[in-house]
C-alpha cells in the first residue's frame, strides 16, 4: 500500500516521502494516528502545502527568535539577594526570577521559561552567564548580577 508520510516515522522515512507498507500497519497505526495520508495526486499536492505551511511557521520562529536574542544580548539583569558573608545565597535565584526581572525590564515579549537553560539555580553573589536557548535553533547568554541584599 502506498503512502505519503505527514511527518517524520523513524522507520519509514521523512515528511513527503512516499512509502510502500503492509496494509495492516497503514490501516491500524499511520492512517489512525495521522501521520500518513494514501497517495494520490490530491494528497501530494495536500502534503506539499503543509510542508510549505511549516516552513513558513519555522522562518517566523526563527526571525522572532532572533529579535529576540538580539534584545537579550545587550541586557544585564541584576537580583537582590539575601546572602551571608561569604557570599552565599540563603536562597536561591532560580528560572522563574530571572523570567520576572526580563519582564520588568521593560521588553516587548515575555521570556518563555523552557528556552532559559540554568543547569541548577544560582546560590552564590557575583556576575553568572545563563544560557537562552529557543527552539528555533537560535542560542544567546544572559548576563545575571546577584547582588546581596542590603539590610
Amino acid at each position: 500500500m502506498k503512502l505519503i508520510l505527514r511527518q517524520k516515522v523513524a522507520t519509514l522515512g521523512q515528511a513527503g516521502d512516499v512509502v510502500s507498507v503492509k496494509p495492516g500497519y497503514a490501516r491500524n497505526y499511520l492512517l489512525p494516528k495521522g501521520l500518513a495520508y494514501m497517495a494520490s495526486a490530491a494528497n501530494l499536492r495536500r502534503i506539499e502545502e503543509e510542508s510549505r505551511h511549516r516552513e513558513e511557521l519555522e522562518r517566523r520562529d526563527y526571525l522572532e527568535a532572533s529579535r529576540q536574542a538580539a534584545r537579550l544580548e545587550d541586557l544585564t539583569i541584576t537580583v537582590s539577594a539575601r546572602a551571608g558573608d561569604e557570599g552565599q545565597l540563603f536562597g536561591s535565584v532560580t528560572v522563574r526570577d530571572i523570567c520576572e526581572k526580563v519582564e520588568e525590564s521593560g521588553l516587548d515579549f515575555e521570556l518563555d521559561r523552557r528556552a532559559v537553560h540554568l543547569s541548577e539555580p544560582i546560590k552564590s553573589v557575583g556576575e553568572h552567564r545563563v544560557p537562552i536557548r529557543y527552539l528555533s535553533g537560535v542560542e544567546v547568554e544572559l548576563l545575571v548580577v546577584v547582588e546581596a541584599e542590603e539590610d
